[in-house]
């Protein structure tokens, strides 16, 4: 019933909340009065108010002027550029891998952001407005200031650095935008929508405006000079400007219709797409895209609409989604009423899009839908983990199910565990691949259930991969399993329970009995490199290479015994004749005579 209502709710991916409050407000007018009082001064910014809210608006003019001196040095005035390093975004960089796309930012927006940072004037400004209704807002290069200081202004409530208590809640705070380019790749979309901060960004985009579609042309020399002119590149003569659409047409079609994408340029947050038909909210990236390109191609004979013209008149032309889309009619009667409002129609190239918007959300299926019937497909795996944790139990009194299943004590069990091991990991190779795709929720790898299922099945079947890698003897072709052959999800389980723990409080508690699951899912890939140390040790003649030797088990000792005093392995760790037991017995014999021979 769950999975039903998401999948109707989300037909459209309409923003419809952000929608209503503009709809019923003077948020949008305001914004742009304030707007056009930052254009007319030389400031970065002009701070104003309406009743209780601050506005901050950022100056295109003064972005614009920048242009000059960053078009003389070496960067680029539309490269993009990492947005880690400085700690300053530290949410939306913390989630990346070493082996996933870098969160990156347009170099400008970025460089004139910090250098605005540093300075007294805004900072005092952040320390006014901490605890005060905000709305950042922007015009055209203003608008990327703008996205940024509202992007900066939420890590750092969120940690605490503006506030006088790190449990004080974000203050209430919005970032209105009027026809800014695109400002990040699609990593920072992502990242955005990870730490639920898409809510707070509206941008404006009229009809005809050529500034936000102009980054989905492949990034030059030859953008960087267009870039220049950017602020004004819509009051082109006609024939420069029809030649500047025929080229922009063609990038966002390729970006539209996913063909290969020549920029790295991607949207985020919420999207009102203007016509004089009225508007539409879209908060879904890929939708944001195609609605980009069917608008402009549409809009070219279409007169151009002022930014003034759309902030006025469009509380009373904003489109909402009034009812549930679930029957044939209503889904047909929804695509129209989405082209009418954005000014394409139901003709022409209206027909074409409406045919490619209806396969695309058919084609389409909601993230949390999917999630749900994952979780369907989790509970219809479970007995192959409840299989393997029987097998784990009946050994646990003699080798533990670590030994057992390396020497297939048994090989009719170990060919069923085997199986069900092998089933599991398929299960969870899928869900990593469905998530990088984007195909679950922005947030399912911080979801408890999911987190947590993950980490149990790390920690049961991992020690089973481990002792199939040493029974086939893989580490004398490879390479130990801890360099050599650990499978990736291990290592995304790792990063998500880290990121759980990092939120948990910390402090120890003693355990009263071994934990059901050794906690170190690697343990016995070190012990296998103990052993293989240990044998080593035995005829190493090199004095400083045996002392590397010596030096690498004594740590390993350490640790085992640490691990196995607070009481966070599993008993089959310590079963008579588990590898651990002997290798424990073996590496003391050792050590006694090699004392005994010291002393003697």
């Amino acid at each position: 019933m769950e999975a039903r209502i998401e999948a109707e709710a989300s037909m459209f991916e309409t923003s419809h909340v952000l929608g209503s409050l503009l709809a019923s407000s003077s948020i949008l007018s305001q914004a742009w009065h304030h707007c056009s009082a930052a254009d007319t001064g030389a400031a970065a910014y002009v701070r104003g108010s309406c009743g209780n809210t601050v506005y901050v608006a950022f100056s295109s003019k003064y972005v614009a002027n920048s242009l000059a001196g960053i078009r003389a040095g070496p960067m680029n005035a539309f490269d993009i550029t990492e947005l880690g390093g400085s700690g300053l975004f530290r949410p939306l960089v913390g989630g990346e891998g070493e082996e996933e796309e870098k969160v990156k930012v347009q170099a400008l927006a970025l460089h004139l952001f910090l250098t605005l940072l540093n300075s007294p004037n805004y900072q005092s400004l952040l320390q006014e407005i901490k605890d005060k209704p905000v709305i950042f807002t922007g015009h055209s290069l203003g608008g990327s200031l703008a996205s940024l200081a509202a992007l900066h202004f939420l890590c750092n409530s969120s940690s605490g650095s503006f506030s006088s208590c790190n449990s004080t809640p974000t203050p209430p705070l919005l970032c209105v935008t009027f026809g800014t380019p695109l400002l990040g790749n699609e990593a920072f979309s992502r990242a955005i929508l990870r730490e639920r901060l898409a809510g707070h960004f509206c941008h404006v985009v009229s009809q005809r405006d050529i500034v936000p579609r102009l980054l989905f042309c492949p990034l030059g020399p030859s953008l960087s000079i267009l870039g220049a002119h950017l602020h004004c590149c819509n009051l082109l003569p006609d024939e420069e400007r029809a030649n500047l659409q025929k080229i922009v047409s063609m990038h966002i079609a390729a970006a539209a219709t996913a063909r290969k994408r020549e920029s790295p340029y991607w949207p985020f947050g919420n999207y009102v797409l203007c016509s004089k038909e009225g508007a539409v909210c879209i908060d879904n990236p890929t939708a944001v895209v195609q609605l980009l390109y069917v608008t402009f191609v549409a809009g070219i004979e279409v007169v151009d609409l002022s930014y003034r013209d759309i902030a006025e008149a469009i509380p009373q032309h904003l489109l909402l989604k009034k009812r549930d889309i679930t029957e044939e009619e209503n889904f047909d009667g929804g695509i129209s009423l989405v082209l009418e409002a954005s000014g394409i129609g139901s003709t022409g190239i209206g027909a074409a899009a409406a045919t490619e918007f209806k396969v695309s959300k058919r084609a389409s299926r909601s993230p949390n839908l999917i999630c749900a019937e994952l979780a369907t497909k989790l509970g219809k795996i479970t007995p192959c983990r409840a299989q393997i944790e029987w097998y784990k139990v009946l050994s646990d009194d003699d080798m533990g199910y670590y030994d057992s299943f390396k020497q297939r004590i048994s090989p009719k069990k170990y060919s069923k565990v085997n199986i069900n091991r092998m089933k599991l990991g398929q299960f969870w190779d899928e869900v990593i691949e469905m998530l990088q795709n984007n195909s679950l929720p922005y947030d399912f790898h911080r979801r408890a259930k999911w987190v947590n299922a993950a980490q149990f099945y790390k920690l049961l079947v991992e020690p089973l991969d481990i002792a199939e890698y040493y029974r086939t003897e893989q580490h004398m072709i490879k390479g130990h399993y801890l360099t050599h052959g650990r499978e990736r999800r291990y290592e995304v389980f790792d990063k998500w329970w880290k990121s759980k723990t990092d939120l948990m409080d910390n402090s120890f508690v003693k355990r009263s009995k071994f934990a059901g699951l050794t906690q170190d899912s690697c343990f016995w890939a070190r012990v296998e490199q103990a052993k293989e140390l240990t044998e080593k040790v035995k005829t190493e003649q090199d004095a400083q290479v045996l002392g590397k030797f010596w030096k690498d088990i004594v740590e390993f000792e350490d640790y085992a015994k640490d691990l196995v005093e607070r009481k966070e392995v599993s008993i089959d760790v310590l079963a008579p004749r588990s590898s651990y037991r002997l290798w424990v017995d073996e590496w003391k014999s050792i050590k006694s005579a090699r004392a005994f021979c010291f002393n003697g």
